[in-house]
């Protein structure tokens, strides 16, 4: 009877250590190759989905200098009832936040703030008066700081609306 009772025990013991084992054969993890079915998948998700989030940046900040060019606009509009003329070249767009010597009733700053903005890009906007194009011209020139360009490097101007 002792004997059967080891035998028991024993069997009960080897029956503890298969199910142990069988448990923590199940708690491995994911294999090399599931990691890298789940990378390709984001990758190909990245890849069609990526440039389309940068276009939709790119065209936002394109709108973005659109309005701050049509909020000098009018600025620049009411600078030019209180002095009778626009700011000229030299005095640049700072003459809406600061008064210049030559104006005659400063009612400003005629924007907020006390600096001009600078364009979504980070680059300062082109002043001229009087402009080629109209009384003023103001421009952005785009992502890549020079003239022209197609795209989001394009000019970014007060004259086409």
């Amino acid at each position: 009877m002792q004997r059967s009772n080891s035998i028991r025990a024993v069997r009960s013991l080897q029956a503890t250590k298969r199910r142990r084992r069988r448990a923590r054969h199940g708690e491995r993890g994911f294999t090399l190759v599931e990691i890298l079915v789940v990378i390709t998948i984001i990758g190909l998700i990245m890849g069609l989905v990526g440039p389309r989030v940068l276009n939709y940046l790119g065209e936002s900040k394109s709108k973005a200098a659109k309005i701050q060019i049509e909020s000098f606009a009018s600025a620049l509009d009411l600078y030019f009832l209180d002095n009778g003329r626009y700011p000229t070249t030299s005095e640049g767009l700072t003459a809406l936040v600061q008064r210049s010597s030559s104006s005659r009733t400063w009612n400003g700053p005629y924007i907020k703030g006390n600096v001009v903005p600078t364009d979504p890009w980070g680059q300062p906007y082109l002043y001229r008066s009087p402009g080629e194009h109209g009384a003023y011209d103001v421009v952005s020139l785009g992502s890549d700081g020079q003239e022209g360009g197609t795209g989001t490097a394009a000019d970014v101007t007060s004259w086409l609306r």
